[in-house]
């Protein structure tokens, strides 16, 4: 009985997500009156004349009021034609599609580079029109600034630097971090996304110019969750890089010397946090594409201190959760299904093997959160490695990968070895998930994909997410080719829908973290929470697999369109601050104190969230000498 209830809640808390939306829709409440913090109050502004528009900040181009060119003394060092917003961003996007081509550094120079360029450009000069036309057109540019164009742009990053943005901590700061910090012009910093470039994507080791995937996080903080780009900051931290060729390369901007290892590389990243800490005690610090090896050290190192969390090993776990259970509903079974299903890994590093702990976690919580739950988990997985399947008889597996090391009995009664390969543990297995996260583009061949077939699933789902595109382990015109129509794909990186003939359709799902990792951030700073917590992660990823209708989802659409970003993201956020709240974590944010926080009702939570998403409108600027 104990496990059916558990069963019961875990579904009627999907359930209720599902229907939460709609209720708040036709539910009238009481409207309480919140302080908008994100609003249109004046700015005042320290500076005037040329500085002013050199100024991202502030700097609004042609769109200053006459008033304003007087009080902030830029008359005449303007056009004189005042243009609306409208209009700057119909002129940007005619000069944008005119030098796609010409903007191309050589022939082999992509275009989507060529973009990235000159919205680069845009963001050096303007940060509000910048992400005005970033937000309206979402679906075109937040493959450019975000993956799988940023992967691109990191391995160019030493030749197209051409304004810092950000800030650099490196091997040779040790001892000087704690002064360092207030070289940023910030009074507050919401958030930080920091990486040591040592994996950037499925790319490896990059050095420092892994600044460009931090950069780009941010980016879609403030287009999906509102954070204020004035209260972000990408960080690198450079501890060196073991890349020869950047080594060898006389243009490389990093410190040219291997990486730092062992306790002098923790004690880098140790006064880091202790410096960010110190000066902005209320940051949320998202750790980026570092490798496997430090990945989960530093998590637990330091996520019950700081409010701090890995996107890589807790984000990409909540969005394949989300995806594994909407996997579920597309297959027509009960929710309270997913501990029966069999799920093939491929891939054991920080990626992978946070996704193994998390779908093992939400197993666990629907048989009973008892041990037997925990160990009966265990043994809905096979994990594949570069080695083969990974087993008991493995010599020097990994500490993190071992709990998933299937027993020799049980695989000898299905007829398998250590270091069988992915194509015979699926043919062996019959799985209902194939999950990619190896970084090994094209891993799901041809002869993985037949064996797929034999599933024991009426609707196997195929997940190749690893990215970038070049990465991932298949593409979908592949998975649909050899498996036919009824199947469920979610990848990492966009692709487009497959045409499958006789008007049907392929749909082709992004199982990508950035539905979820600006709403954990939103959510973790409006709650005020001390830390992030498993339960604000579980309420995520819930959210998003509760985000699609039930008409979507047989149809297998189990993730939302990158147009509909904000809105999940503002409902992810609602979610965690709730799960906040419910953890007794939630310490407020500015005027709205813990006790107001609790009174809320989900509708009144939703309505704080939103009213507290910046919106890139020009503030009306006010001087005051400093």
């Amino acid at each position: 009985m104990a496990n059916f209830s558990n069963q019961m809640r875990l579904s009627s808390t999907i359930l209720r997500r599902l229907h939460q939306r709609v209720a708040a829709a036709v539910n009238s409440y009481s409207s309480r009156n919140f302080t908008t913090t994100e609003g249109h109050r004046p700015t005042i502004v320290h500076k005037r004349s040329l500085d002013i528009l050199h100024d991202p900040w502030f700097n609004k181009g042609t769109a200053f009021s006459f008033t304003e060119r007087d009080r902030l003394h830029i008359r005449g060092l303007l056009p004189p034609n005042v243009m609306s917003f409208e209009q700057q961003i119909a002129r940007f996007m005619a000069d944008l599609k005119r030098l796609e081509v010409q903007a191309r550094d050589g022939p082999s120079d992509p275009y989507v580079l060529a973009k990235w360029r000159i919205l680069n450009r845009l963001h050096d000069r303007n940060e509000t029109l910048y992400y005005k036309v970033l937000m309206e057109n979402i679906e075109e540019y937040a493959p450019i600034v975000y993956t799988p164009t940023v992967g691109l742009v990191c391995q160019k990053y030493s030749g197209l630097f051409r304004r810092p943005r950000g800030m650099y901590f490196s091997a040779e700061d040790r001892g000087e971090m704690m002064s360092m910090v207030y070289n940023w012009p910030a009074d507050q910093v919401d958030m930080i996304v920091v990486t040591d470039g040592s994996r950037i994507l499925g790319l490896g080791d990059l050095g420092v110019q892994g600044i460009g995937i931090a950069i780009g996080k941010l980016d879609l903080y403030v287009a999906a969750a509102g954070i204020n780009p004035q209260r972000v900051l990408p960080v690198m931290i450079d501890v060196g890089t073991d890349n020869e060729n950047l080594l060898k390369d006389p243009l490389y901007l990093g410190l040219q010397e291997h990486r730092l290892d062992g306790e002098e590389y923790i004690e880098v990243i140790d006064e880091f946090m202790e410096a960010v800490f110190t000066r902005w005690p209320h940051v949320i610090v998202q750790f980026e594409d570092f490798q496997s090896k430090w990945a989960f050290k530093l998590l637990q190192r330091y996520r019950n201190n700081y409010r701090m969390f890995n996107d890589d090993v807790q984000g990409t776990a909540g969005v394949a959760i989300a995806g594994l259970l909407g996997a579920v509903r597309a297959q027509g079974r009960p929710m309270i299904d997913f501990p029966k299903m069999k799920i093939v890994v491929a891939g054991a590093g920080s990626a992978g093997i946070g996704v193994l702990n998390a779908a093992r976690k939400t197993m666990a919580r629907m048989l009973g959160n008892t041990e037997v739950a925990f160990e009966s988990a265990r043994s809905q997985f096979w994990v594949v490695d570069a080695k083969g399947l990974i087993t008991e008889a493995r010599e020097n597996v990994d500490p993190d990968a071992r709990p998933f090391a299937r027993k020799i009995k049980e695989i000898e009664r299905q007829g398998l070895s250590e270091g069988a390969t992915l194509a015979e543990v699926v043919r062996k297995v019959k799985p209902d998930v194939l999950l990619g996260l190896s970084a090994c583009g094209g891993l799901f061949s041809k002869e993985v994909l037949e064996a797929l077939k034999h599933s024991t699933s009426t609707r196997p789902a195929i997940f190749p997410m690893s990215n970038p595109t070049r990465n991932a382990e298949c593409t979908p015109e592949e998975a649909f080719s050899v498996l036919g129509e009824n199947i469920i794909f979610a990848s990492g990186s966009p692709f487009k829908d497959v045409d499958l003939g006789n008007g049907h359709v392929g749909h082709c799902n992004q199982a990508n973290n950035m539905f979820l990792f600006p709403g954990i951030g939103l959510g973790t700073l409006l709650s005020g929470s001390r830390i992030v917590s498993d339960g604000m992660l579980q309420a995520a990823a819930e959210c998003l697999a509760a985000y699609m209708t039930e008409e979507e989802v047989l149809k297998g659409i189990i993730y939302p369109s990158i147009s509909r970003i904000r809105d999940i993201t503002k409902e992810v956020a609602a979610a965690v601050v709730k799960e906040a709240i419910e953890e007794d974590l939630a310490e407020g944010y500015r005027e709205m104190d813990s006790r107001e926080l609790r009174k809320l009702d989900e509708a009144q939570i939703s309505e704080f969230v939103e009213n507290n998403m910046w919106s890139p409108d020009y503030p009306t600027l006010v001087y005051k000498k400093d």
